[in-house]
Parts: C-alpha cells; structure tokens; sequence
C-alpha cells in the first residue's frame, strides 16, 4: 500500500518550515476532515410511520459496538434484506446540516436517508441501517479519526457477520446499499473477506470517492493547492492515513457482484469526474451501472438526497437483481 515517499516527506518538511500561518490553518483544517463530527438521529422510523422496527446493536470485526436500526417490509417481514450504510460525517438518519453550528459547516443542508428506508420498505425490502464507527451513536475507535474506509471496512464484517448469524435474516436475500465513506468500507470488506459477501446479490453504491480528489479540490479553494505533501504529513502526524491510501481504487477489483454507482457529476466537492470513473472501471463486477446526477454541483443537497427524491433508479435496481 502506498506510503508517503522520502521525497514527499522532504518537500513537506520544508512547506511545514515556510508555510504561513494562515495557510497552515487552512491545511489543517483539510487534515481534519478525517475527524468526523458526530450527526445526531435527527429523525427515526416514527416520523414515517414504519411499523414494527427495532433498534439492535452488534460488534465490529474488531469489537467496536455498533448501534442501528432494523426495519421490516412495510406490511410485514419479507425474504429480501438490504443492509444500509452511510457517508462521513453522517449517521444512520442522514445529516442535520439544516440545524445550525456544528454541523452546517460542512454543509447547512438536510440529509434524509430515513426517507430512502422508507422507499425500501414500501418496495418489499427489509433494512438493516447502521452507525460506523466514529458517528452517530456508535463508539469510538482509532482514536476518534476516520480511516474513509480503512478501518471501517471492519464495520461492514461486523454488519454482514450480525445478519449471518441471525436465525431470520441468515436465511434472506441480501443486497447492499454503501455510499461515501460507507462505500469505501464496503469495498475493502469485500476485498478482504471474499468469502463472507459471496452470496450478496448486489450493491448500490453512491458518491464514493478518493481524499486525494477531496483535497485537490478544496486546497484549490482555499488557496493552498501547493501543500498536498503538507497536507498527508499532518494526516501522518495525527495517526491517519495519506490521502492516497484513502480511495476506492486500491479494493474495486474485488467487488464482483452487480453493481451500479451514483454520481453527482459536476460534484463540487471533487470537480474531477474523473476519479468516480476510474473506480467504475476498476470494479471487477460483470454487470455494474454508473449513473450520473446531472444539472448539480451539490455533493449534500442533490447526491446524498437523491436516492429519497427520486426512488426509481436504484430500486430498478435492486428489483433487477434481488426479484
């Protein structure tokens, strides 16, 4: 796996002894990306009035406890499972951006994944929603930092291990719905552990995404594009990994059951279509969609709400390969 070279960590050395100030601070605040703030369960199930869910609770692979959510088919428990995961700095319920201070920093919007459950539900599906590590009201781990992916691949084994072992869901269809950081865990958990995702129908997974096209775009805004070195040494100094390392492309090739992408495709946050196409290219699946949101720059308002305003595709989707 790649690893800050010698003449990366040189040439950030010397930014660290010439940067100014001002644009220390700057760096430091992408660095700190990787600190995600924790969203809260702004709704549940209730405020659509899905009948009968529960709240569960399982480990990680590696024993960090996980909380979500289990919900059942609208109109009682059906045979199909989808097993539900998040982006960062979210939490099972979407993010309260639309609440203020901290959280509309990132972005002062509203992100509803109940919504989506809610869709899933209606079409027949049960869903097994979770918090990763780190978010929601699930526990610490890593030292509060987010690996997008590389720690929380582990979550995703915990996740699929809980429904294995369960008396009723073991014996379910299961596809999976992974975005963002999610969906980078997703891919590293099937990289790895092959064996326990083999029977996975399919996947959906929207707005996965390389740090590295994170951090080209926003240093450029921010007027510090020239620090990407800075920037994966500060990474290094808090314990994290190098924006190379946090990516989908290293774990795409593993992932060979249907799969179909969602992308903004204007998507401000990365302004590089291009990285969302590599990973496409890179999935090892047969059968794999990518579509692309168009007529949008907004990664929170018009990605991650996408799915909730506009059902059809990805249930399509899930009916093709799981009916």
């Amino acid at each position: 796996m790649p690893r800050i070279s010698d003449d990366r960590m040189k040439k950030a050395q010397e930014q660290l002894a010439n940067i100014t100030p001002e644009d220390h601070e700057k760096v430091m605040a992408l660095a700190n990306i990787v600190k995600p703030l924790r969203s809260i369960l702004h709704k549940t199930p209730d405020d659509y009035g899905l009948k009968d869910w529960q709240d569960i609770y399982f480990p990680s692979d590696d024993g960090t406890p996980l909380e979500g959510w289990y919900i059942p088919a609208t109109g009682g428990e059906s045979n199909k499972l989808i097993i539900f995961n998040h982006a960062l700095p979210m939490c099972r319920a979407g993010y309260p951006g639309h609440l203020g201070e901290p959280w509309s920093a990132f972005d002062a919007v509203e992100i509803d994944f109940v919504i989506q459950m809610k869709h899933l539900a209606d079409a027949g599906y049960n869903v097994l929603s979770y918090d990763i590590r780190n978010h929601g009201n699930s526990s610490a781990a890593n030292g509060g930092l987010s690996g997008i992916g590389r720690w929380e691949w582990r979550d995703c084994v915990g996740a699929k291990k809980y429904v294995d072992n369960h008396p009723r869901l073991s014996k379910m269809q299961v596809g999976l719905y992974s975005q963002c950081m999610g969906g980078n865990s997703q891919y590293e958990a099937i990289y790895r552990r092959p064996d326990l995702f083999e029977n996975v129908e399919c996947m959906v997974s929207p707005m996965v995404v390389s740090m590295s096209a994170i951090f080209d775009a926003f240093s450029e805004l921010y007027g510090v594009q020239q620090y990407q070195e800075l920037i994966d040494l500060e990474l290094l100094k808090m314990g994290a990994f190098v924006a190379d390392e946090m990516t989908p492309h290293l774990f795409a090739a593993g992932v060979k059951m249907p799969t179909l992408m969602v992308q903004v495709k204007d998507d401000e946050w990365t302004r590089n279509p291009e990285d969302a196409q590599k990973t496409f290219d890179l999935l090892g699946s047969e059968e794999k969609e990518l579509f692309w949101i168009e007529g949008t720059t907004k990664r929170f308002r018009d990605g991650y709400n996408h799915f909730g305003r506009h059902p059809e595709t990805v249930l399509g989707f899930f009916d093709k390969h799981m009916k």
